[in-house]
């Protein structure tokens, strides 16, 4: 729930041992105890409509933010004018900062999105200069949503609130200089600071730990934003959520799932609780099964090394999935707060029955000859071990024990080197009863079926698959789609996931982050299928690199009666 915030100092542990709000000490020099007010709903309203009577030409309405939108909120005002915002980039030379990351700050930056005194720190191990960071981040960095202003003396306006300070991980001492930074660029104002975590999640509680000791903000805000994956199973991301709440309180705390920052992830829920055509279809009553699929046409390729410690079911199924499957399966939660979203998706979460291993069936690519070039294996990677028995494909059936959805199997796909990319979410409808036209259908009842398709890549799109009279004398039908594909309906370019979490984790809005206890919930469900496979070492189905993967996920859906949709479409 977004609130406003009283700063408290942490001076001693009475204060932690009276205080309902607290968790184990120590924790960030500052205190943040919580109050409600306005939610961050109510502020992107205000946000649109400041955008209407300013008539903003913007994809994302921030772009004159500070002109037009500051007389109609509470938060804009003199307050904000003499705080600054400090975000640092931990694991700054990495890849993930370097492609997503910086230029995901760099487009909230030319949006007009970032508060007017904001500085950005890169923190790694990598010695290098201010200037070697702004070179290194440059070449990411694109002018890609709308040409409003010159592209070239924006970069160059954003590069030069960019800093570099090298350190290790582990050190406070580092930390301490870090933060000596960190005050110079602030000048005395309330400030404001955000982590984002970018690192091995081995290291994650030695950088929490220095961050929180020696680098915390005494006057405002501290967050700090993590990466997946959150362990391996139950037992190790429990353990972690408990390392990490001795520095920080769960609001400090925003676990980040890009998946849910897609602009038709987010859409999903405006789809189904704005529209009263979806909304009494919603359940077991209308809908025959539900498929979430993820596919990439392309394998591990030298980077085999992190993903054989986990896995295709802990780098997709478990998080990615899993969370979009929560988000279409709840209740209609109270309000749009935060808390009352994630308290709905968790509700669903502990609906479900934990997987089961003959409920789900794992694969992995071989070496494959194509078009007079050949592709490795996924052993044939030498970061990979020769005898590696990691699941690089998946599928999976899953249901949830409450009246809405009691008997629906979910269906989840997920793989490398298929013979596509993508990620969609299919809903597929029951029969009409006593169909007029079963005969025009012949024997396959499943292609006179509605099915609604939300693309989430590529291509974004919403289709709604419907039966229609082909013109002409006669009666034949065809099933048609109606099409709303985004590309031609919103020419702009979609805001990358990374823009949109970001501000989020900025202004505290936790809606599309996961909380503790559904990050528990999660696990649950797929830790005991997760060990089973690796205790009694079930050697994976092999598919070819670019195929549409084993044999034996067909079995499985057809062991629901369902066919896989996106097989249908290829």
């Amino acid at each position: 729930m977004a609130t406003h915030t009283m700063i408290v100092r942490s001076s001693s542990s009475s204060l932690a041992a009276s205080s309902p709000l607290t968790e184990t000490l120590p924790l960030f020099t500052t205190r943040s105890l919580t109050f409600p007010r306005k939610s961050s709903f109510s502020r992107l309203r205000l946000r649109f409509f400041a955008e209407k009577l300013s008539q903003i030409d913007s994809s994302n309405g921030c772009a004159s933010l500070q002109d037009s939108g500051d007389n109609l909120t509470e938060e804009h005002d003199t307050k904000e004018e003499s705080s600054t915002l400090s975000i640092t980039v931990v694991g700054a030379s990495g890849d993930l900062a370097k492609k997503k990351i910086f230029p995901a700050l760099f487009a909230l930056f030319y949006e007009g999105c970032l508060p007017k005194d904001f500085s950005v720190f890169g923190y790694a191990r990598t010695k290098l200069t201010h200037e070697d960071l702004r070179v290194m981040i440059s070449r990411t960095l694109t002018c890609r949503i709308d040409q409003r202003e010159n592209c070239a003396d924006k970069m160059d306006q954003f590069l030069q609130r960019c800093f570099y300070h090298s350190g290790q991980y582990n050190s406070e001492e580092d930390f301490a200089e870090l933060n000596t930074k960190l005050k110079e660029k602030e000048e005395g104002k309330l400030s404001n600071r955000l982590y984002y975590l970018s690192i091995p999640p081995n290291i994650f509680v030695d950088v929490v730990r220095c961050a929180s000791l020696r680098a915390s903000s005494v006057n405002g805000w501290t967050r700090v934003i993590v990466e997946k994956p959150f362990g391996r199973d139950s037992e190790s991301s429990g353990e972690l959520t408990r390392c990490l709440k001795q520095y920080l309180t769960e609001e400090q705390i925003f676990r980040i799932d890009h998946y849910l920052g897609k602009e038709l992830v987010e859409n999903l829920s405006v789809l189904r609780f704005s529209n009263l055509v979806f909304e009494p279809l919603w359940s077991r009553n209308y809908i025959r099964n539900v498929q979430l699929i993820f596919s990439e046409d392309f394998g591990t390729e030298g980077r085999g090394g992190y993903f054989d410690q986990y896995g295709i079911i802990r780098d997709i199924m478990q998080n990615h999935l899993l969370q979009i499957l929560a988000l279409f399966a709840m209740e209609t939660p109270v309000s749009l707060d935060a808390e009352d979203i994630r308290s709905e998706k968790v509700k669903v979460l502990r609906s479900m029955k934990p997987l089961l291993l003959q409920d789900m069936i794992v694969g992995q690519y071989k070496g494959h000859s194509k078009g007079g070039k050949a592709y490795p294996g996924y052993i044939d990677d030498p970061t990979v071990p020769n005898n590696s028995l990691t699941p690089t494909f998946a599928a999976a059936a899953m249901f949830i024990n409450n009246a809405r959805w009691d008997g629906v199997p979910f269906l989840m796909k997920a793989g490398k080197a298929l013979h596509t990319r993508g990620a969609e979410i299919r809903v597929q409808f029951r029969h009409v009863p006593g169909n007029l036209y079963k005969k025009n259908f012949a024997t396959d009842l499943d292609k006179a079926t509605n099915e609604l398709v939300i693309r989430v890549q590529p291509d974004e799109g919403i289709y709604l698959r419907i039966n229609n009279k082909v013109p002409g004398l006669g009666m034949r039908l065809d099933r048609s789609d109606l099409n709303l594909l985004y590309r031609s309906r919103y020419p702009r370019e979609i805001p990358d996931a990374y823009e949109r979490l970001l501000l989020d984790a900025i202004e505290g809005e936790r809606r599309l982050f996961i909380r503790s206890d559904e990050l528990d919930a999660a696990w649950d469900l797929f830790t005991p299928a997760l060990k089973e496979l690796e205790q009694k070492k079930i050697v994976p189905e092999l598919y070819p690199y670019g195929s549409r993967g084993p044999v034996g996920a067909h079995y499985l859906a057809s062991k629901y009666n369902v066919r896989w949709g996106d097989l249908e479409d290829a």
